[in-house]
Order: C-alpha cells, then sequence, then structure tokens
C-alpha cells in the first residue's frame, strides 16, 4: 500500500503537528480540527488518522484508517466498511495504563484508606483490618492485550484471575477461562469484575440486570467501554447489593451529563476516561510504526478485524 497525503484530525492534532514537524518524512501532511474537515480533505487523504471519523462523510476512497486510541468502535459500531479499507488501531502503553487503574482502586478498597480518611477526619482511631490481594478472585472480561496485562498485574500480587472471552480457551495468565453463558460456576465466588471489552454487537449492554444478579457484593470496574453497561442496571445492582462499590471511567455519553445520577452515588467512583489516556508521543510513535510495516509489508499486530469488531 502506497501512503502519499494524510490527514490527521482530533484532539490532539496540534500536538502531533509539533511532532512531525520536527521529522523528516516525504509524506504530506494536513493536520485540522474535527469541525474543519470537509469532504474535499477526505477526498484527498489517502490516510486518515483521528480518535473518530468526522460525522457526515464519505471514507470510501480512504485507503488507511488509524485509530489514535485503543478502542475502534466510533469507526466500526454500526458502520459498514469494504474489506479493503486498512483500519489499524494505536497500542502502545494501554496495557500497563490500564491495570494500574485497576490495581490502584482496587488497593485502594482493600486497604481502607476511605475509612482511614474518614476516620481521621472525625479524629476516630478504629483498627479495622485491611484485607489481602491474594485472598481475592478476579474475573477479567477481555482478554486480549490489555485484559492479558491485568491479569499479569493481578496475578503478581496472588490474586486468583480468571478471564471472559468469546471462546473460553485456555489462555496465559489466566487461571481459567469462561464464555459468558458459564460463568455461573464461579460467579457466587468472584470478589472482583474488570470489563476490558470493546465494544461490538455482542457486548453492546452485555452487563445488565441478568449478568450483574449473577454475582454479589462484588467491586465493579468498568475500563472498557460506556454502552457495554447499563447504567440503570449498575444502579439496580448496587440498591440490591450485587454489586458493593462501581468503578466507572467510560459512559455512553461523554462527557457525563451533569444531570446524571451515578455522580450523586457514595458507592460510586468516576473518573473521566483516564484509564488509558493516549500521550502525543505515543501516538505517534505507533502511527509512524505502523506506516512503515504497512510499507514494509509486514504482518499488522494493531490490524482491526473487521468481523469481530476489535
Amino acid at each position: 500500500m502506497e501512503i502519499s497525503n494524510i490527514l490527521v484530525t482530533g484532539r490532539m492534532y496540534k500536538d502531533i503537528q509539533e511532532i512531525i514537524d520536527g521529522l523528516e518524512t516525504d509524506k504530506v501532511f494536513r493536520f485540522l480540527p474535527e469541525e474543519s474537515v470537509s469532504q474535499g480533505d477526505i477526498d484527498w487523504a489517502d490516510a486518515y488518522i483521528a480518535f473518530k471519523p468526522v460525522p457526515g462523510l464519505d471514507y470510501k476512497n480512504i485507503k488507511w484508517i488509524h485509530s489514535l486510541g485503543a478502542g475502534v468502535d466510533s469507526f466500526l459500531f454500526d458502520r459498514v466498511w469494504s474489506d479493503n479499507t486498512l483500519i489499524t488501531r494505536t497500542t502502545c502503553s494501554f496495557g500497563e495504563r490500564i491495570s494500574q487503574y485497576c490495581l490502584s482502586y482496587v488497593l485502594s478498597d482493600l486497604q481502607l484508606h476511605d475509612d482511614f480518611h474518614r476516620g481521621q477526619r472525625n479524629k476516630q482511631w478504629s483498627q479495622n483490618t485491611p484485607e489481602l490481594l491474594w485472598e481475592k478472585n478476579v474475573l477479567v472480561f477481555g482478554t486480549g492485550k490489555i485484559g492479558s496485562e491485568v491479569a499479569r498485574t493481578f496475578n503478581y500480587f496472588g490474586a486468583n484471575v480468571f478471564g471472559v472471552s468469546l471462546s473460553g480457551a485456555p489462555k496465559e495468565p489466566f487461571k481459567k477461562m469462561f464464555v459468558t453463558s458459564e460463568i455461573d460456576s464461579i460467579s457466587s465466588d468472584i470478589d472482583i469484575v474488570i470489563n476490558t471489552l470493546p465494544l461490538t454487537d455482542k457486548t453492546y449492554k452485555l452487563f445488565d440486570n441478568a449478568m450483574f444478579n449473577r454475582f454479589n457484593r462484588i467491586l465493579f470496574i468498568n475500563c472498557g467501554r460506556g454502552a457495554s453497561v447499563e447504567e440503570e442496571a449498575i444502579i439496580k445492582a448496587l440498591d440490591s447489593g450485587h454489586i458493593r462499590k462501581a468503578i466507572l471511567d467510560v459512559f455512553s455519553e461523554e462527557p457525563l451529563s451533569e444531570k446524571n445520577i451515578l455522580w450523586s452515588r457514595k458507592d460510586i467512583t468516576i473518573t473521566p476516561h483516564i484509564s488509558a489516556i493516549t500521550s502525543p508521543l505515543e501516538a505517534v510513535t505507533c502511527f509512524l510504526e505502523t506506516m512503515n510495516n504497512i510499507e514494509a509489508n509486514v504482518e499488522l499486530e494493531n490490524k482491526v478485524n473487521l468481523v469481530k469488531g476489535y
């Protein structure tokens, strides 16, 4: 594939431009804010680099689309692409970032940070006993690069980590693998559930009332995609005790509306989609490496499967 003209847009386009301008390249770039991208810009470009497509434009002549994030649902969900369209995604340090994000909140919970902060404010000397991670069973939905890194991190601290995937086939570093329909066999023993799944037709609203009702007083962390979780189901599960605490980094609507009831829940922690932020340098590094591999006809580890949706 020959790439000559490259269009870069999205919230980081200026940061990326600063880095690219300092490099020697034979490519022709256009760096534009999303609101300035026209159909003429799309028709000019061989490659489109962004976090999401600008709505209302026709991308059928684009040879290569590269997502600046790990998720590609904004490009694939409810969209049809030609088999000739190459779509790749940014990978880099997302596994490490998300695994450390999850670990930080799990350790804070087990070490009773909120209790001790409350005790300090109230000048109360309460020697509650923190729990240990090796005593816990963790269930990770999604066993790709990110989910596997989460499993490795929690394995290091001695937790029992189980995985959920489409196939349920055995995979390191998970102690045991399941498909969704099989998790009833262990759900009552699970302490922590972490969602790292991409958004596809099969994962859309996967975490509904029926799913949460399988568990008992779990810590639930969502750093996959917001639309894979029904927000009303989270509220019901918290009220009924199926979830005791939720850590939510992604939402169906972003930014989260000020009117959303999730803000007011003391048993919910909200973070603004920061568990795996792409840095400009990482974005450029991954983009250039991918482009070099494309032109050298090297197999791409970050190529998106248009059928699977990730």
